[in-house]
């Protein structure tokens, strides 16, 4: 588990630093404030998904016990970011990935946020995270998470003029067109989350 654990948390920090680099050098370049390209960086739902991810795998890998560590390892919150996850793999891949064609460090980074961590993170989540506490009222705790997200890209954009994903710019779809793209993506989000839940009832420990 140790080494799985070890490798999965450095894929992911890895694909972090290189997105965070690569934000932060094209601003340096422009001239661009880089505390802006900080706040950018994590105003991206795969940023702070791949985030929450690092810190379950990271807290794994270490021995030393404290709260954080309790609170990011349990079963609740580590089921709910693996729904989140699987949900940034496959929004991208089905209505993102067609739209441009990243190279160099780009290209790395952007396979190890939205293909990697996915599948690894979904792995450990199978393999190490204890089942048969999940029931379906975790679910709207877990909404939560997107829905507080979509309301902040929304304000973001609106004040900035710059929306993180097309599938969400109003200004070039309008909120109608805006509000069926993230409905569509929300029962997604809700059919993986009732898949896991029926996975952590089918793998809990039999009891005798």
């Amino acid at each position: 588990m140790k080494r799985f654990v070890a490798a999965a948390a450095l894929a992911g920090w890895a694909g972090l630093a290189i997105q965070q680099y690569l934000i932060l050098y094209s601003r340096w370049e422009s001239g661009a404030s880089l505390m802006g390209g900080l706040i950018n960086f994590f105003s991206f739902f795969t940023v702070l998904t791949n985030t929450l991810a690092v810190v379950v795998l990271s807290y794994a890998w270490v021995n030393r016990d404290c709260a954080a560590k309790r609170f990011f390892l349990g079963p609740k919150v580590s089921s709910g970011i693996a729904v989140s996850i699987v949900v940034v793999g496959l929004a991208y891949n089905l209505l993102l990935r067609h739209l441009w064609q990243p190279e160099g460090f780009q290209f790395i980074a952007d396979e190890l946020l939205h293909d990697v961590m996915p599948v690894l993170f979904f792995i450990y989540w199978w393999r190490y995270v204890p089942k048969g506490s999940l029931h379906l009222r975790h679910i709207a705790a877990w909404v939560i998470y997107p829905l507080v997200y979509f309301g902040y890209a929304l304000l973001r954009g609106d004040l900035l003029g710059q929306y993180q994903y097309p599938f969400i710019d109003v200004s070039t779809l309008g909120y109608p067109q805006v509000f069926v793209n993230a409905g569509g993506i929300l029962v997604g989000f809700v059919l993986i989350a009732l898949m896991v839940v029926g996975l952590d009832r089918f793998l809990r420990p039999s009891q005798t």
